[in-house]
């Protein structure tokens, strides 16, 4: 597998690219053709951030992890694409075996709340993030939309005193979603 790590904002070191390189070799097994690996390695205050864009074949992802430890950060994205990797091995076995009723059984599983916690999910994977509390208009949450990466932002809409989510569409323009009633 051909690997690329790139630092930003830290020092390059030897150790943390043979750890990844090791880490990638395992996954070489797991592919079917070779791969293609960029690892960006980054610290933001006390965080440190490892993210990865993985391309094989019709194979393509992008997994961020974030913690207080650059190694920890690493084994987090890894596990992250090692599960990756063997979902999209299982759609395309089921896939080719031809069975097309157990694709219609993932989306009738998706589309079905589950009221018990299932022991076989792995909660550690959700990722808490907090929102801002205060009120704000419709026009500052597209100052913060802009401002930021991500393609939505959710707020507290000041008129209404509800939750609305501020979304980019595809071809650019923005879209509001708010509460019925």
């Amino acid at each position: 597998m051909q690997t690329t790590v790139t630092f930003k904002k830290m020092d390059s070191s030897e150790s943390l690219k043979t750890y990844v390189q090791k880490k990638l070799d395992k996954f070489d097994r797991m592919l079917d053709n070779p791969g293609e690996a960029h690892l960006v390695l980054s610290v933001q205050k006390i965080r440190h951030i490892a993210e990865i864009t993985l391309t094989c074949d019709r194979l393509n992802i992008h997994a961020k992890e974030e913690s207080e430890s650059m190694y920890s950060s690493i084994d987090m994205l890894m596990d992250k694409v090692k599960s990756q990797i063997k979902k999209h091995k299982e759609k395309i076995k089921r896939h080719m075996s031809g069975n097309k009723q157990s694709l219609k059984n993932d989306t009738m599983e998706f589309n079905t709340p589950q009221t018990t916690p299932n022991p076989d999910q792995n909660l550690d994977n959700i990722t808490i993030e907090p929102i801002d509390d205060k009120p704000m208009d419709i026009d500052d949450a597209m100052v913060e939309l802009n401002s930021s990466k991500q393609s939505f932002f959710v707020f507290n809409n000041a008129r209404t005193k509800q939750l609305n989510v501020l979304y980019k569409h595809n071809n650019g323009k923005l879209g509001l979603i708010q509460p019925r009633g």
